[in-house]
C-alpha cells in the first residue's frame, strides 16, 4: 500500500463520514473508491475494512446527535438487537448467495422511495410518533430486514433507516436520522465481527480510515443539527439518487 493510496482511501473516508453523519449512504463512496484503488484485493476484504470507519464514523456522530435529540433507547435498542442479528446472518450469506439476485429489486424500490420522498414535500418535516407498542414491532421487523441488507449488501442502510423512523414510526428528519445511527452501529459491528473472525479485515487501512470518518461524521452532524430538516430531506433525496444509479451501474454496465 502506497502513500496515494493511503490518502485516496483517507479522502474517501471522510467523505463517507460526513455523508453517513447526515443521512446515511457513505458506502455509496468508501466501498467504491477502495475496489477501484485496491483492485487486487478480494471484495470480502474490502468490504470487511470499510466497516471499521463507518462504524467509528457513525459512533461519533451517534453521540453528538443524541446530546441535542432525545433518544428513546428503549425501542431502538430492541431495533438495534433484531437488526444486529440479521445483520450477522446476512454477512454469512454473502459468501454463499450472489447478491446481484436481490439489486434490480432494490432499484425499483430505490425508484419508489425518491419519487414518493420527492413528491411529499412534507414528508419528514413533522414530528408524530407511534405509540410505542405500534412502532416497537414496526420497527423490529424493519429491523431484521435492513439488518440483513446491511450485511448482504450494504451501501444506502442509513438511508433505509432514516426512511423507516419517518414513515413506519413517524420521526421528522432530524430524529429519524439520530435514531438511524444508533440502529446503524449494531449493523456495523455485526459485520465487523463476522468479518474480524473470517479474516477479512485489513486493520493497517482500515485503522487510519477510521480516523478520517470520524472527521467526517463529526463535522456532517454539525451541519445537519444547524441546518435542520428541510437540509437532510434534499440531501436524503440527493443520496438515493447515488444510490439508484450505483445499482443501474452495477446491472446494466457491468
Amino acid at each position: 500500500m502506497t502513500w496515494v493510496e493511503l490518502a485516496i482511501a483517507c479522502t474517501a473516508a471522510f467523505a463517507a463520514g460526513f455523508i453517513d453523519a447526515v443521512v446515511g449512504g457513505g458506502g455509496l463512496v468508501q466501498t467504491p473508491v477502495l475496489l477501484v484503488t485496491f483492485p487486487n484485493l478480494p471484495v470480502a476484504s474490502i468490504l470487511g475494512t470499510v466497516k471499521i470507519p463507518s462504524f467509528c464514523g457513525t459512533a461519533v456522530s451517534a453521540w453528538q446527535f443524541q446530546k441535542k435529540i432525545d433518544i428513546q433507547w428503549k425501542l431502538v435498542g430492541w431495533i438495534a438487537l433484531a437488526a444486529f442479528c440479521s445483520a450477522m446472518f446476512g454477512s454469512y450469506m454473502v459468501s454463499i448467495i450472489d447478491n446481484k439476485v436481490l439489486k434490480p429489486i432494490l432499484l425499483v424500490v430505490l425508484i419508489i422511495v425518491a419519487i414518493f420522498t420527492y413528491a411529499k414535500k412534507d414528508l419528514g418535516h413533522q414530528h408524530d410518533a407511534l405509540p410505542y407498542a405500534a412502532a416497537l414491532w414496526k420497527g423490529i421487523i424493519a429491523g431484521l430486514l435492513i439488518g440483513f441488507y446491511d450485511g448482504f449488501i450494504g451501501p444506502g442502510t442509513g438511508s433505509f433507516l432514516v426512511l423507516v423512523f419517518i414513515t413506519i414510526i413517524g420521526y421528522d428528519f432530524m430524529h429519524a436520522s439520530a435514531h438511524a445511527k444508533v440502529v446503524n452501529l449494531a449493523t456495523n459491528f455485526a459485520s465487523i465481527l463476522y468479518f474480524s473472525y473470517a479474516g477479512h479485515i485489513l486493520f493497517q487501512l482500515a485503522i487510519p480510515m477510521a480516523a478520517f470518518n470520524m472527521a467526517g461524521g463529526y463535522a456532517g452532524t454539525h451541519l445537519a443539527l444547524a441546518k435542520g430538516n428541510k437540509f437532510i430531506r434534499i440531501f436524503f433525496l440527493v443520496v438515493v439518487a447515488g444510490t439508484i444509479l450505483r445499482f443501474a451501474w452495477d446491472i446494466f454496465f457491468k
